[in-house]
């Protein structure tokens, strides 16, 4: 594949900030705010770290730096999952069919391996083309994967210990999480999220910028 672009993200700390305030004084969550997002708020948010990985293009990959979306979101796991993680990316590929093209090219879904052993970069490739080829993919050394997992709350390594020496950390951990455009991730979504629920969220957020 050809290399991607590398710019820097427009921001959209004030959204997220506006609907980390609205679900904040409702208690958090869509059923406190009417509907208004499925989303849970982080308080305060995480600091997302810097710490680069390495995209399936063979390159350095830093969830802070290395994106041109207005809104990213990150979600854990690994190739040979058999259930959660298949789920949740093919519930993220729908909702990006949902939005239009407008919204669609400001969002990136990114995939992080926890089994780097065995998902080098061009497994990873092969596996989301067949989910979303629009779909950014990463693999790196495991430390590197679990620092930036602690990051935002996944615990990598609180998994169940895979025979090839990663993790599967759906175990505890299935969310799929937004990083705005000040590096912090101030909202998080369950593994329980439709798609349409994904895709109004989305949408919701990228209009409040």
């Amino acid at each position: 594949m050809a290399e991607r672009p590398r710019a820097t993200r427009r921001l959209l700390a004030p959204a997220l900030l506006t609907a980390s305030l609205l679900l904040s004084a409702c208690g958090g969550g869509s059923e406190a705010t009417g509907g208004a997002l499925s989303a849970q708020v982080v308080d305060p948010p995480f600091d997302v770290s810097s710490t680069p990985l390495t995209d399936t293009d063979g390159e350095p990959y830093s969830l802070t730096e290395d994106t041109d979306a207005r809104l990213t979101l990150v979600f854990f796991g690994y190739t040979r999952c058999p259930d959660i993680c298949p789920a949740v990316l093919t519930n993220l590929a729908s909702a990006m069919t949902r939005l239009d093209e407008a919204d669609r090219e400001q969002v990136e879904v990114v995939f992080v391996t926890s089994d780097p052993a065995r998902d080098d970069a061009e497994t990873v490739r092969a596996y989301l083309d067949r989910i979303d080829p629009d779909f950014t993919g990463l693999t790196g050394d495991l430390d590197d994967i679990e620092e930036v997992g602690e990051s935002i709350a996944i615990g990598v390594t609180d998994g169940t210990r895979l025979p090839s020496g990663g993790y599967d950390p759906n175990t505890h951990s299935t969310q799929v999480v937004a990083i705005d455009g000040g590096d912090d991730a101030p909202l998080y979504w369950g593994q329980e999220t439709s798609s349409a629920q994904f895709a109004a969220d989305i949408h919701t957020l990228l209009a409040r910028s």
